[in-house]
């Protein structure tokens, strides 16, 4: 979320940031935003109460303050089909894997368990089946002798804050088609999505 209020502070981006919203009023994000002089707001979860609540009152936040695109930064939470359905398209996030390998949560032990030899990054469309939706956008880091899940989600960190900001403005400038489940970018050459190893 940081690297995204930080891209849109450039007169240049193409979107800006007016609304970041948590189900947690602790959350860090928010003080961060209220610096930045963002509106916030926190939608508390009911317990015990009708499931699809929670969506719905993020869903009349979000259109009375017309939003048009929403990132999801550390959100920790599956959405429910109709409000994934209802901003189809228009809903981005970021998880710590090259998907489609790493899906859900603990990537970073998983990665370092299966051996492999690079991990990294991916920003991709939300649909409602986790971690499934269409790529926009990916970044490799290598996997190091003697790394811990801690020293590889530092090195990937470094790759999220550049490839989720590319994201959303190429989703910004409607420069991103989804044709069967792919995501076709125009007007983008071939290194455009290289990111620097972050080592």
């Amino acid at each position: 979320m940081a690297a995204l209020i930080k891209a849109a502070s450039d007169a240049s981006f193409p979107a800006e940031i007016v609304l970041v919203v948590s189900n947690r009023a602790q959350a860090g994000g928010l003080a961060l935003a209220r610096e930045a002089g963002i509106k916030v707001a926190v939608v508390e979860h009911a317990r015990g109460g009708e499931p699809e609540a929670f969506e719905r009152a993020l869903h009349a936040i979000l259109q009375g303050d017309g939003i048009d695109l929403v990132c999801l930064a550390g959100f920790m939470r599956l959405l429910a089909p109709s409000f994934v359905e209802q901003w189809g398209g228009r809903m981005l996030n970021i998880h710590p894997a090259l998907l489609p390998a790493f899906r859900g949560l603990h990537t970073h032990e998983r990665a370092l368990a299966a051996g492999v030899k690079i991990h990294g990054a991916t920003v991709h469309f939300v649909v409602p089946e986790m971690d499934a939706g269409p790529i926009v956008a990916q970044a490799a880091v290598p996997v190091l002798e003697g790394d811990t899940p801690e020293t590889l989600a530092q090195r990937i960190l470094l790759v999220e804050h550049r490839i989720y900001p590319l994201a959303l403005r190429l989703l910004a400038e409607g420069r991103i088609r989804i044709l069967d489940g792919r995501c076709h970018i125009t007007g983008l050459g071939s290194s455009a999505l290289l990111v620097p190893d972050a080592t």
